[in-house]
């Protein structure tokens, strides 16, 4: 009896109330790196997770770029397996090449956005300006949507998506640029204008609060804000100049800083081994040999080989010119890299804290809000489920110490029952005269 319910905290320590699923917004700020909320007073925001749940650390996916990340949130995969690997992409077997906010489906079918997996069920969704929500999918598109349009205002946006919203939508996606543009700009460690820039933001956020109220929709809606990814202050004193090591009609160039994608045009290992030993502040890979937990090299589109600059530098093929002054896409596993996120509703419990989650686990979370299905992902719901209020969160290691040491009791047991058995079936030996060799010779004459 106490085996079977240890194995059920196993097995399923809860499950979701049976309920009818209420709508899901998610609403994501480009580029909020996690410590700004922190190091920057955030009013709204901290209102709104304090009726809710916080997540302190998103650990994202590399490259952690704009467009990866934001179709990871919404499909649950690694850059690898949906295919949408950076801002600058190259498909050898089409020729095809991706610059910036392409619609041609043929770059983002290789998964499935929640927005395409809810039209299956029957619900109404709606995107505005969310990264491949423009694109169609089987001759399908979100229910509503608007083309990308950097001029059109938050207050604008928000606008449409709650009075989509009020139409019944159930699932809406939403994004808004900043932090992200000013961070580029003037660097994360500006604190004199990203205090700006942030108190913009929590205005925004505080926008969203005020509208949802306005229109009866907060309390009654699940809210999920988030961002894609953190940022890294940038400076002209970390260079890392391609042409002091390689001449360029050596290679094409797919995509550059931090992470550098490039196709040799004659021999790839002299390339390699040149660039292997360029800057102490770059590593180098054969795509072969990209580390597994980057989770990217299983796919076509990743460049025979690649360079990822150390945090804070810049690669450039020549020159002197800084790009940027705060730059991302660095690896996944920098805490600057990281974004945060914070959600209120029914669904959720109300102040209630995680210190980190993985960026993919945020789809099969919005699945379980949404009582769909989710596809296949590289998510999970381990540590997800603790952020809703009707999922119980127990500490696995209690559970598990227990289950184990209930086993080995068990085992033991069992041995020492079976010993006892087999003493009792053989009985008590009879005495042995032992029968010594009369020719062998004593030892000890």
């Amino acid at each position: 009896m106490l085996l079977n319910v240890l194995l059920g905290l196993l097995c399923g320590v809860s499950a979701l109330a049976q309920q009818s699923p209420m709508p899901l917004l998610l609403v994501s700020f480009d580029g909020f790196r996690a410590d700004y909320l922190k190091r920057f007073p955030m009013p709204n925001l901290k209102f709104l997770y304090s009726q809710g749940v916080l997540v302190e650390q998103l650990t994202n996916v590399f490259t952690t770029k704009t467009f990866p990340n934001h179709y990871s949130l919404v499909t649950g995969l690694y850059a690898e397996s949906h295919g949408i690997l950076a801002s600058n992409m190259y498909d050898p077997v089409s020729g095809k090449h991706f610059h910036g906010s392409s619609t041609d489906s043929f770059w983002w079918n290789e998964a499935r956005p929640l927005w395409i997996t809810a039209l299956d069920y029957g619900y109404t969704t709606a995107a505005m300006m969310w990264p491949g929500s423009e694109v169609t999918f089987d001759n399908r598109t979100p229910t509503h949507f608007f083309h990308y349009n950097p001029n059109v205002t938050f207050e604008q946006r928000l606008g449409n998506v709650t009075n989509w919203l009020e139409q019944g939508v159930m699932f809406a996606a939403m994004y808004w640029e900043e932090p992200d543009q000013s961070g580029h700009i003037f660097g994360p460690d500006n604190d004199t204008v990203m205090a700006g820039v942030l108190k913009k933001v929590d205005d925004n956020i505080g926008l969203l609060i005020s509208e949802l109220k306005q229109k009866n929709l907060w309390g009654h809606i699940n809210l999920v804000v988030t961002s894609d990814h953190g940022m890294a202050q940038c400076s002209a004193d970390r260079l890392i100049r391609l042409d002091d090591c390689l001449h360029p009609d050596n290679y094409t160039l797919v995509d550059l800083t931090p992470v550098t994608a490039l196709i040799p045009k004659n021999d790839t290992k002299a390339v390699f081994n040149l660039l292997r030993k360029c800057h102490a502040h770059m590593k180098a890979y054969m795509k072969e040999a990209i580390p597994d937990r980057l989770h990217y090299r299983k796919n076509l589109r990743i460049q025979p080989v690649l360079l990822i600059a150390d945090e804070g530098w810049t690669i450039v093929q020549r020159g002197n010119h800084l790009p940027r002054l705060g730059d991302h896409g660095y690896d996944n596993t920098l805490p600057s890299m990281h974004p945060f996120l914070a959600a209120a509703g029914p669904s959720f419990r109300q102040g209630y804290r995680m210190s980190s989650l993985h960026s993919v686990d945020v789809y099969p979370l919005m699945c379980r809000l949404l009582s769909v299905s989710p596809r296949p992902n590289n998510g999970t719901l381990s540590q997800a489920h603790c952020l809703l209020a009707a999922e119980k969160c127990w500490d696995l290691v209690l559970p598990i110490s227990l289950v184990v040491g209930v086993l080995l009791l068990l085992i033991t047991v069992t041995v020492l029952f079976m010993l006892r058995n087999c003493r009792h079936q053989l009985g008590p030996r009879p005495f042995q005269r032992l029968q010594v060799d009369e020719d062998i010779e004593p030892l000890i004459e």
